[in-house]
């Protein structure tokens, strides 16, 4: 196959991968998981990210979100290149730039649903407590603000992170399988949830799913296969 070719150009709103490479060692044997991925990701834009099981979709996502440290080419976030900085500078652009959505919700269980939304805030030195109320009550949650995450439903839990997501505001939005944990009907539901929320904001939103038929709510799909981008 091919190597994905070089990132265009993006404005300053966009989000550029360049020639992104990532391996793993697994004892004397070393798996090349991404082979120099390029690709530019517009401001405003939904995009799904597909592929088989261990293409290297999620790895790729966290390298995008500031996650997890490629072992080279960059990444640039409202013109911002992540990777060039020191490891306190990277943390606080993940927390001014960036919202995550996660297969396992990762909610902490000692933690209300108010005070979990709160968190991104907190660790950005803000008092978000009204904004992460409001949030709640925007995701269908108003009346569960002060339930723990094990007094709540599986797509109850998804929709608190994506009320701790949004908490910051930030411009960009990573979501990793945010159904893959949920029944066929509860995960259309946030999946639309998070769809309605991201166009009403005009955030940039990038989704890894398996599922191809969510891809068809996003404005483009890229398919990952064997490290390298297949079709965009």
């Amino acid at each position: 196959m091919p190597p994905s070719p070089p990132a265009p150009s993006a404005p300053k709103g966009g989000l550029i991968a360049d020639s992104i490479r990532k391996t793993f060692r697994i004892g004397p044997k070393s798996i090349d998981v991404l082979r120099g991925v390029s690709f530019t990701v517009q401001q405003g834009e939904r995009v799904f990210l597909c592929g088989p099981s261990g293409a290297g979709k999620t790895t790729l996502l966290y390298i995008l979100g500031g996650l997890e440290k490629p072992d080279g080419g960059a990444v640039l976030i409202n013109g911002n290149s992540i990777y060039s900085r020191s490891n306190a500078a990277q943390a606080d652009l993940r927390n001014q730039l960036t919202g995550y959505v996660f297969q396992n919700y990762l909610l902490l269980p000692e933690l209300t649903a108010l005070e979990n939304v709160c968190l991104p805030a907190i660790i950005g030195g803000h008092n978000a407590r009204s904004r992460a109320a409001s949030l709640l009550d925007q995701v269908g949650l108003g009346s569960r603000l002060h339930h723990l995450p094990a007094e709540l439903s599986g797509g109850e839990q998804q929709r608190v992170a994506i009320a701790r997501a949004l908490v910051n505001d930030p411009p960009f939005l990573f979501a990793d399988e945010p159904t893959g944990n949920l029944d066929s009907r509860t995960g259309a539901d946030v999946m639309n949830l998070l769809l309605s929320l991201v166009a009403e904001s005009g955030k940039t939103l990038m989704v890894v799913t398996h599922d191809t038929r969510l891809a068809d709510h996003g404005d483009r799909t890229l398919v990952l296969r064997d490290g390298s981008l297949e079709s965009s």
